[in-house]
């Protein structure tokens, strides 16, 4: 069976083609509701492989067949189990051919024609999401160029988790090089050994920005350890890093921050809202931005990314809440009050994007969309699109069991109103601005 799907793109036949072959593509690609993931990525169009993983204990190799390989118009791959991991997907035939062909100096056409055995509904909503994702992403690249954004040298710390994973993937399929900060010894020329209590002096040489993401996880009970790893693994490392940029000569210093400082309640929150709520993770925010601010007479430009309930199913609350309502079990927490300050995780990389581009944004960003919703309607929308009823009420003290008081407070029962100010200010284009396109998007639906 041959499913075939064509759409155009904003951008020249030589730069669609030159956008596939740059690392990161087919990380961008993957959809993000199937269990797939990118080992390795192919280092030629022409005759290549990559290693995908299909869940645990399962790898698939994509081979690139140099015979069918037309320079700026098309390439195929194949995908080939081999090796006993791969035995249980012999059975699979996979060959995809991707064509291009021009309509003007300005745009061309992108056909994708597989060939498969698989189920038509598991591969057309895949080819849907992989020519949104290409859409959106060269539009954005489009933007900075219009604006005199040229490639750049940018170092990213927590390179390797959700938000960073695919925000190297975005930057190097726009043509940036991109310096992962890592802990261990370097692999490749593109990492660099970081040590947060201490970074080298001559760490970010060379580099034109800094995006630093790297922190312990938030979610979980607030023990005195849990509390520790929280605040050790943001601040003092967050200050050094800072001021490693400032010594380097780093342009532009871009930080991971959070919403949590702002009060809580209905009156929306912009950037000029006061950052004056209690409790921990608020005074956690607060410091972590100061030490983001470190030394801010100098001429470099900080950003500090204020991000809300990031969504996607490979992590934070849409991966736990996903299965839970895929089983029906699904629904509003308490009264479903509280206000859910959500940003589609391609909406995030766009910030970071604009924040390294745009010199007019400085100090706290909100990364929220422009509609946050209650806690009940996200609940109804997101059983709505797993075709699922929403109708099993959690009660308060469900979360306060897995969280404590104090981790349920701030976490799964906090209500936040968050709005991005700076961003609809600008003009800033998201990619979702409500709340049901993006979960449809992002779960294939």
């Amino acid at each position: 069976m041959q499913i075939s799907y064509a759409s155009s793109l904003p951008v020249s036949v030589d730069e669609a083609f030159a956008w596939h072959a740059r690392p990161g593509a087919m990380t961008r690609l993957l959809p993000p509701w199937q269990p797939v993931s990118a080992v390795h990525e192919s280092q030629s169009l022409a005759s290549g492989r990559a290693e995908l993983r299909l869940g645990p204990g399962l790898s698939w190799q994509a081979k690139h067949r140099p015979e069918d390989f037309r320079p700026g118009r098309g390439f195929v791959d194949e995908l080939t189990p081999e090796g006993l991991r791969a035995a249980p997907l012999k059975a699979v035939n996979w060959r995809h051919e991707h064509l291009f062909s021009p309509i003007d100096q300005n745009s061309c056409q992108l056909e994708d024609r597989i060939t498969t055995n698989l189920p038509r509904r598991f591969v057309e909503p895949m080819l849907h999401y992989r020519h949104r994702v290409l859409t959106d992403d060269l539009l954005a690249h489009r933007r900075a160029a219009e604006q005199g954004f040229t490639p750049r040298v940018v170092a990213i710390s927590g390179a390797s988790g959700m938000i960073g994973s695919a925000l190297t993937a975005f930057l190097r399929t726009g043509g940036h090089r991109v310096i992962e900060l890592v802990r261990r010894a370097p692999r490749h020329d593109d990492e660099r050994q970081w040590n947060p209590d201490n970074p080298a002096a001559e760490l970010l040489e060379g580099c034109d920005a800094v995006i630093h993401l790297a922190g312990a996880n938030i979610f979980g009970r607030f023990t005195d350890a849990h509390r520790k790893a929280i605040a050790q693994s943001r601040i003092e490392p967050t200050r050094r890093l800072a001021s490693c940029a400032e010594a380097n000569g780093v342009g532009v210093f871009i930080s991971a921050s959070g919403i949590a400082a702002y009060p809580q309640g209905d009156e929306p929150c912009d950037e000029q809202a006061p950052q004056n709520a209690e409790g921990f993770l608020a005074q956690v925010v607060r410091d972590w931005e100061a030490a983001a601010r470190t030394g801010e007479s100098s001429a470099m430009r900080r950003v500090q990314i204020r991000t809300g309930l990031v969504q996607t199913p490979q992590g934070g609350v849409l991966k736990v809440l996903r299965p839970i309502f895929s089983l029906g079990a699904g629904g509003p927490i308490a009264d479903g009050r509280a206000w859910q300050p959500w940003i589609a995780l391609d909406d995030l990389l766009d910030i970071y994007h604009r924040a390294l581009w745009d010199e007019s944004l400085a100090g706290p960003v909100n990364a929220s969309a422009p509609h946050p919703v209650r806690q009940r309607e996200y609940a109804q929308v997101l059983a709505h699109v797993l075709h699922r009823p929403a109708i099993v009420p959690v009660p308060a003290f469900a979360p306060k069991l897995v969280l404590g008081d104090e981790g349920a407070d701030q976490l799964a029962l906090a209500s936040i109103h968050a709005v991005p100010g700076k961003l609809l200010e600008a003009g800033h284009r998201f990619r979702f601005t409500t709340l049901r396109p993006a979960l449809e998007h992002l779960l294939g639906a």
